[in-house]
């Protein structure tokens, strides 16, 4: 009878580790899959992070370059506005200039007919 108990018992046991390794086999070949699946994903997510970031970069740099254009279009416009109030102030000057240059000719010339009518004078009373 103690045979046939240890029998038993060592079928039982047999059995239950043949069983065992079955099942950790499914649950290691399940836990593949799902470590499998898990990297599948978070290359999914990576990826889409990636273009996210390609995204958001390609935006900043058209902001950028939108910037930069508004800077060169006020600069111009600045330029610009110099250069018309330095053209008018340029203006003016000359215009300035040429007034006192006509009044300087006008006292010379007043000057030299004052000084012609004078020796005309002098030379009618000697």
């Amino acid at each position: 009878m103690k045979k046939l108990v240890l029998s038993l018992a060592l079928v039982a046991v047999l059995g239950l580790s043949f069983t065992s390794c079955r099942d950790t086999k499914e649950k290691t070949e399940d836990t593949i899959e799902d470590a499998i699946d898990d990297a599948g994903d978070a290359m999914n997510d990576a990826g889409d992070a990636i273009k996210d970031a390609f995204d958001d970069a390609g935006d900043a740099i058209d902001d950028a370059g939108d910037a930069a254009n508004d800077a060169v279009d006020n600069a111009q416009e600045s330029a610009e506005g110099a250069m018309d109030k330095i053209k008018e102030d340029a203006e003016d000057l000359a215009n300035e200039a040429k007034g006192a240059a006509n009044d300087a000719l006008d006292k010379v010339q007043k000057a030299g007919n004052d000084a012609l009518n004078s020796a005309a004078k002098q030379a009618k009373g000697n």
